[in-house]
């Protein structure tokens, strides 16, 4: 299973569109961590999974995303329902309430990913607003890719190239 995790694009549209379109077919689902600042009914989500970030003010957005690739359960939300800025323990608690192996969130603008009980927890950054100690990317996404075993994840930059010392490996 691979796929394509963004967040925090806050209202740019084109780097989304631009994503899908050098993405499609060759990654298995798009994620969107919330602050989209867009629609729900917007067309760049017909292929996208997303939820509501604190930024987003249509309320059909969902909250938080439970879905299944290829076999691979995964749990998304924005952060700030979770308290992300004081701890993962709440994500990871509800990642692991759904079974998920993967959970994914935003709402920090900070990259980050760890392993937690069997759980992958991952911040793609922000893909407009970066924040931390990578802000001189200039923005962030994520593909992740497993195997079921083991779990790959490589960042990349807005100019969709990979930062090679972003790129990480885990064994179950």
């Amino acid at each position: 299973m691979k796929c394509l995790v963004v967040s925090d694009s806050h209202g740019d549209r084109q780097i989304l569109v631009d994503l899908l379109a050098a993405y499609q077919g060759k990654v298995d689902a798009f994620f969107h961590c919330g602050d989209s600042e867009l629609q729900v009914d917007d067309d760049v989500f017909k292929n996208m999974a997303v939820v509501q970030g604190n930024m987003d003010f249509d309320d059909r957005l969902p909250d938080e995303v439970v879905k299944t690739v290829a076999g691979v359960k995964v749990y998304m939300t924005h952060g700030h329902l979770v308290g992300v800025n004081l701890s993962l323990d709440h994500l990871l608690a509800n990642a692991q309430q759904h079974g998920a192996q993967l959970a994914f969130f935003g709402h920090t603008h900070q990259l980050g990913v760890e392993r937690h009980a069997g759980t992958l927890i991952l911040n793609p950054g922000s893909i407009s607003y970066p924040r931390g100690e990578f802000t001189r990317i200039g923005g962030t996404y994520a593909i992740v890719e497993t195997d079921g075993q083991t779990v790959d994840v490589q960042y990349y930059d807005r100019q969709q190239q990979p930062v090679p010392e972003l790129k990480f490996h885990f064994e179950n």
